[in-house]
């Protein structure tokens, strides 16, 4: 067998396989062999058809199949061997192969090939890197929200703004009376989920008893939501001939907030370790300090994505990918949507091998011990928001065992802990300008980018 690969043309190279032969005869011969001993075929006894018979029937699949298991296996080595760094994988060049005569083949496929470059970060790769304000207005709406989280539902006699209102839900035709056979549901209304100022008003200060005569289309425009108060699918609110509904008003329950006492303090962070309103502020701060670092971090790797990406300009074998993708989709795909799509596609993949090379030049790996230990790090924080505390490493280590004996998670702690890694590089090499900036304006820029 000789294979051999054109020089690369945008990228694209053209491998060629010849298969004489002597490189299938002795296996396809042995195949041949064992089928006249074990095939039955009708007219002769097992074992006792004429190897010619043997030879008429199966040969030709049996060569088949042994020149296709050469090639699955040699391609491959070759691809290795060769150090090609493919995109995607081989596309065969159609060939007129004559199966019944031809004794050497020739197969040719066509491979995309990753451009060859280098990611050279330094002190002239300038980034902004944004530090998060953790000031007293967000920490008094955090300590606000937990109070909340850990309050008790009430029943007051008259509704505010944030109430959840029950009620008996019942379908009216064109002269506002009660449809018969219409439409009908007891269910709560959350005044958070109504977006129309005016038609939230119709829910304030409200008593039990009072009746609500609304649009229920105009009134509520998340169609999930709307059916499932109504308890019907979506599709039959698209039918509806009636929209008029009439609530009347069961009962409204209250999320009464707790104090913020001693009680509450131990019940979010534990005995001993919050003594006063000053300590709970200080501990509410500290961790949002601490989730807000993650938002920061998470927006410095979009602007190195999107940076590396300008600066490198890769090129890529576009047309190779294209015909890839049409040929290689698991569900048929249509040419104007992958045009429409293409851009991302490629950008993902520029960026994957952008990131690979930032993993290759600074030698970054990871290794079973810091997966292990990433892993139990994930199991204690998720133990502790449900307040459990775990002492017991032989029990945690067979969890930690449990979970990555999943392919995908394994995969994603991987990905994860590399980007932790290469984190670091960008922090360490690009020059990095520290700006401060409100949570409120934080979320309006990363809305943006």
């Amino acid at each position: 067998m000789k294979i051999t690969h054109s020089d690369p043309i945008n990228l694209v190279s053209v491998i060629s396989m010849k298969i004489i032969e002597k490189d299938y005869k002795e296996q396809v011969e042995k195949n041949l062999k064992n089928y006249q001993k074990t095939t039955q075929v009708p007219g002769f006894r097992k074992g006792k058809t004429p190897m010619q018979i043997i030879i008429k029937k199966y040969k030709k699949a049996l060569l088949i199949d042994e020149v296709n298991k050469l090639i699955q296996s040699e391609l491959y080595k070759y691809i290795s061997s060769d150090k090609l760094q493919i995109l995607g994988s081989p596309i065969s060049i159609e060939d007129n192969v004559n199966w019944d005569q031809d004794k050497d083949f020739l197969f040719k496929y066509e491979v995309g090939l990753a451009p060859k470059f280098d990611v050279d970060i330094s002190n002239n790769d300038k980034l902004d890197y944004y530090n998060i304000n953790v000031d007293k207005k967000l920490i008094d709406k955090y300590c606000d929200d937990i109070a909340k989280r850990n309050g008790k539902m009430i029943n007051p006699d008259i509704s505010m703004d944030g109430d959840l209102i029950f009620c008996n839900i019942q379908q009216l035709n064109d002269n506002k009376e009660i449809i018969k056979n219409g439409i009908k549901n007891d269910a709560t209304v959350s005044m958070d989920y109504i977006s129309d100022q005016k038609i939230k008003k119709k829910f304030i200060g409200v008593c039990k008893g009072d009746v609500i005569d609304l649009d229920i289309k105009k009134s509520f425009t998340n169609l999930s939501d709307l059916a499932a108060m109504l308890n019907i699918k979506q599709e039959d609110i698209k039918q509806m001939k009636f929209n008029q509904f009439r609530f009347i008003v069961n009962k409204i329950n209250r999320m009464s907030s707790a104090d913020l006492n001693l009680d509450l303090f131990e019940k979010v962070y534990g005995k001993g370790n919050v003594k006063n309103l000053k300590e709970f502020k200080l501990k509410i701060k500290e961790e949002a300090e601490s989730q807000f670092k993650i938002e920061s971090d998470r927006m410095l790797k979009n602007d190195v994505v999107i940076y590396l990406l300008s600066k490198l300009k890769l090129e890529m074998p576009d047309d190779f990918l294209k015909k890839w993708l049409l040929k290689n989709s698991e569900k048929p795909l249509d040419p104007a949507v992958l045009e429409r799509d293409y851009e991302n596609y490629v950008k993902s993949l520029q960026w994957q091998l952008i990131e690979n090379k930032i993993i290759e030049k600074y030698q970054l790996k990871v290794d079973e011990d810091e997966v292990k230990n990433h892993v139990k790090g994930l199991v204690k924080i998720q133990m502790k928001q449900y307040g459990q505390i775990y002492d017991d490493e032989t029990k945690l280590d067979e969890i930690v065992n449990n979970i990555l004996q999943n392919d995908d998670e394994r995969k994603k702690i991987y990905d994860q802990i590399y980007d932790q890694k290469t984190l670091l590089i960008y922090k360490d090499k690009f020059k990095l300008k520290e700006k401060s900036i409100s949570y409120d304006d934080f979320v309006k820029l990363a809305s943006k980018k």
